[in-house]
């Protein structure tokens, strides 16, 4: 894995230093709301038998996104090898980070590297149907909406609108 720079943003790959920065996201009941309607009860939730992502600090595939101006955590972004040719993109960050272009920014950054670098013909990434930031994002870094299916992992407000994917493709990518 490899660090990246963006125009405010520092990507490098995550430690287990970095483990309380990713729970105190978890406990936050609006940067997961999507996820599973609320915060993560750390008492009895398994990170192995969730449906998303609960980074340590030992993934392979997670970056750890800090500010380049105060080296502040703002989140965390993961690229995460699916099927043969197809990664996963995934991220998280701190409310106080919403809306201010990180999200794009970290994310653009690891489809440029995913196609450039780690050989992916696709990228793909979904989220509840109702998150339109996390929509945005994915419609921002050049995704395109490519259908929605029930969402049956839990039931939670929102989840009956479903689940939404995109992807980019390489050969649309390499157009842009």
């Amino acid at each position: 894995m490899r660090e990246f720079q963006t125009v405010n943003l520092k990507l490098r790959p995550c430690t287990p230093a970095d483990r309380n920065d990713f729970i105190d996201l978890e406990r936050d009941p609006d940067v997961m709301r999507f996820l599973n309607g609320g915060p993560v009860d750390h008492e009895t939730t398994d990170p192995e038998k969730v449906t998303f992502l609960m980074p340590r600090g030992t993934e392979h595939d997670v970056w750890t996104a800090q500010r380049i101006d105060d080296d502040v955590f703002v989140g965390w972004f993961c690229l995460s090898s699916e099927s043969d040719g197809v990664a996963e993109i995934g991220y998280r960050l701190r409310q106080d980070a919403w809306g201010k272009g990180y999200g794009s920014e970290g994310a653009c950054a690891l489809v440029n590297w995913g196609f450039k670098v780690a050989g992916f013909e696709k990228v793909v990434a979904c989220t509840m149907a109702a998150n339109t930031r996390s929509r945005r994002v994915m419609e921002k870094i050049g995704m395109r909406y490519t259908r929605t299916i029930p969402f049956e992992a839990a039931h939670f407000p929102d989840t009956e609108q479903g689940e939404v994917w995109y992807e980019l493709t390489r050969s649309v990518w390499e157009r842009t």
